[in-house]
This record gives C-alpha cells, sequence and structure tokens, in this order.
C-alpha cells in the first residue's frame, strides 16, 4: 500500500500530570511535513520513525500530535528519508555559517548550559570595537572545531571545541569586557563552561 499522500493530524499543548483542557487543533500535514517532524525528534532512524507513523503519536515542542496510523514499508520509508541530510564529517567548519553557540560545562550530560544567538551575542557595548561574538568565535579561528553530528532537530551541523583552563579564564574575562549587561546575566555559568558547540545550518 502506498503511503498517504495527506493525513489529518490533530494537536494540543502538552500538560504534564494532569488532564489537559487546552483546545485540539486539527490540520492536514502533507507526508513529507509529517516525516519531517517525526525526523526531529527520532533522527533519520527508519526503524524509530517507522514505529513512530504506525503509533499514530508523537510529542513535538511542547504539543502532542496525533492522527491514524498507519505502515510504511521499508524502501516507501527509505525513499522518504533519502531527501533528509546525513551526518557528514569531513564538511568543513565555515565560520560565516555559524547562527548560534553553545556552550556546555564538563559533565555528561552537562549540567549547565548557555545558549547563544549570534544577533544577541553580536550586540556591543558603546564605544566597543568587538562583541563577546567575536571573542567566541576567535577561538575557532586559532583551532578548528571537530565535526560533532548532524542535528536533525536543528537542521544543522555541528562542531565541538574543547576549551583549555586558559581559554576558559579568557572567555570570562572577555564577557566582562566586551558583554552588554543583559547577554551577561546570560552568562552566569560561563566560569563552568568547557565545551563550545558552533550551530552551522544545513538543509541538504
Amino acid at each position: 500500500m502506498a503511503l498517504p499522500e495527506f493525513i489529518a493530524v490533530k494537536y494540543t499543548e502538552e500538560e504534564a500530570e494532569y488532564l489537559s483542557v487546552r483546545p485540539v487543533v486539527r490540520q492536514t500535514f502533507r507526508l513529507e511535513e509529517l516525516v519531517d517532524m517525526v525526523v526531529r525528534v527520532t533522527g533519520k532512524d527508519a526503524a524509530r520513525v517507522q514505529h513512530i507513523l504506525r503509533t499514530g503519536t508523537v510529542a513535538y515542542n511542547f504539543y502532542r500530535y496525533s492522527w491514524a496510523g498507519f505502515d510504511a514499508a521499508a524502501e516507501e520509508l527509505t525513499a522518504a528519508l533519502s531527501r533528509f541530510p546525513d551526518p557528514n564529517p569531513s564538511r568543513a567548519f565555515l565560520q560565516e555559517e555559524c547562527i548560534a553557540i553553545e556552550l556546555e560545562s564538563a559533565e555528561q550530560p552537562s549540567r549547565h548550559r548557555i545558549a547563544l544567538a549570534r544577533e544577541g551575542a553580536s550586540r556591543k557595548r558603546l564605544f566597543s570595537g568587538r562583541s563577546f561574538w567575536d571573542a567566541l568565535t576567535a577561538l575557532a579561528a586559532d583551532a578548528a572545531p571537530a565535526y560533532r553530528e548532524y542535528s536533525y532537530a536543528r537542521q544543522a551541523d555541528i562542531y565541538e571545541l574543547t576549551l583549555t583552563t586558559e581559554q576558559s579564564q579568557q572567555l570570562v574575562r572577555e564577557a566582562e569586557r566586551l558583554a552588554p549587561r543583559a547577554l551577561r546575566m546570560q552568562l552566569q555559568f560561563l566560569p563552568a563552561m568547557r565545551r563550545i558547540l558552533f550551530i552551522c545550518p544545513r538543509l541538504r
């Protein structure tokens, strides 16, 4: 049986530990749109995607989506997934493609994380010629970040740079010198950060 071209989907906001009274919204998704949403949750894992399509429910971005489940044959699912990118460790890091940066503490999983968009972190203090974003990307110019993974949730390649103690201390000083007050409030855990993740979007 061929995969459906259109799927009737209903969704509502997720509410933990009690019955939701949020209104249910109904919408028609194209198959490509539904698979795209599922892949953002599962990654390009054919078995997991196949299971979710069959069970007919997935939680994504604080919403619970549901539909009449359907079976997807392996060959049909492979064709549907072929348009999604694969991880590519040979892909060179290009600083100008980076739109966001995350800093992580040393623990696995990280206890503390700081997420910075380029627009916000590029804001400069009055009379300053550099921004805190400039300080972060300067570290990548000195030592190229290593390829970490392709994130289907972000639709982006993720590159990682491990910070030395000296680099971490340097960033703390740069934050004090370059970051505007609002940005410094986001950086309260900066002394604990030991990794920088560079987020570089890629759709294909």
